[in-house]
């Protein structure tokens, strides 16, 4: 399963600023990966691991903003389309075969 976070966040203050790159910074270190600017995503074993993740982040973000989760399955994932661009290196590097299948 793939939990996509889109958030748009205010950053006109100092202090917002600081808010927004603490929260990145969050995202990154918890094993999220950015598709695009203010799109993140990460990779979970089943849909029970991401719920409980979901439940730890709602603790960790911002009161301003908005921030939206969206928990997609691995295949209905690799059917994304991109128009423009490609995956960057971390998506090629991360994805479903990542896991040890016990």
């Amino acid at each position: 399963m793939r939990l996509i976070l889109l958030f748009d966040l205010p950053m006109v203050t100092q202090k917002e600023i600081r808010i927004y790159n603490r929260f990145r910074k969050q995202l990154i270190k918890n094993g999220y990966i950015m598709m695009q600017f203010s799109v993140y995503c990460k990779l979970f074993a089943n849909r029970e691991a991401a719920i409980k993740h979901i439940d730890m982040l709602r603790k960790m973000v911002p009161k301003e903003g908005q921030i939206r989760l969206m928990l997609v399955t691995e295949k209905q994932y690799s059917k994304i389309e991109i128009i423009v661009g490609g995956r960057s290196n971390q998506e090629k590097k991360i994805n479903s075969e990542s896991f040890i299948k016990l």
